[in-house]
């Protein structure tokens, strides 16, 4: 072969690479939910505005009771009735019952492998069937309550220390009781 036929094949081969890539995403575009457009590293977060719930209702009006946005450069399905959150739940529920994954607790949380952030499987039904039996039974949490009640007044107290003052930050109270509690 000389020089001209692969000065053909290669912008052919290019074409036809280009042209099946374009249909195989079109058609994994068609089984995605309508979707506002978005811009390139924070995707949706724009539309959001102040307050979300509302920006997503008048999205909700836009592009139907199921929508797909894009948070950063995660996709997020958007369900804004009743019966689209009931059908996807109905149709996708292990899908919407994992957790993402958080390499911050992959790390504080020996790999995910806790209630909080572990995903779903036999794993963390036998885990949380543990901590409902021995951790939040009546009993246990009757055995805490003079200690729940004490933190309460003791976070109310400083709270009134702080009300004295020129300058307080309600939740820094909330945020030190928490942190800093005995239990």
């Amino acid at each position: 072969m000389d020089l001209t036929w692969y000065a053909l094949l290669i912008p052919l081969f290019f074409f036809l690479h280009k042209y099946c890539y374009y249909f195989s995403t079109s058609n994994n575009q068609n089984k995605l939910p309508p979707s506002p457009t978005k811009l390139p590293i924070i995707g949706n977060l724009h539309q959001l505005g102040t307050v979300p719930h509302r920006s997503l209702h008048k999205l909700s009006e836009k592009h139907g009771p199921v929508m797909l946005l894009h948070l950063g450069s995660k996709p997020v399905v958007v369900a804004s009735s009743v019966q689209a959150a009931r059908d996807i739940m109905k149709t996708h529920d292990l899908v919407c019952l994992n957790r993402p994954k958080s390499s911050l607790a992959d790390r504080l949380f020996y790999g995910s492998k806790d209630v909080g952030f572990g995903p779903y499987g036999e794993y963390w039904r036998q885990i949380k069937s543990i901590v409902v039996l021995h951790l939040l039974s009546n009993k246990r949490v009757q055995s805490y309550r003079n200690i729940r009640e004490e933190e309460i007044w003791n976070m109310i107290e400083k709270n009134r220390q702080g009300c004295d003052s020129k300058f307080f930050k309600f939740s820094d109270g909330f945020k030190r009781s928490f942190l800093f509690s005995d239990w």
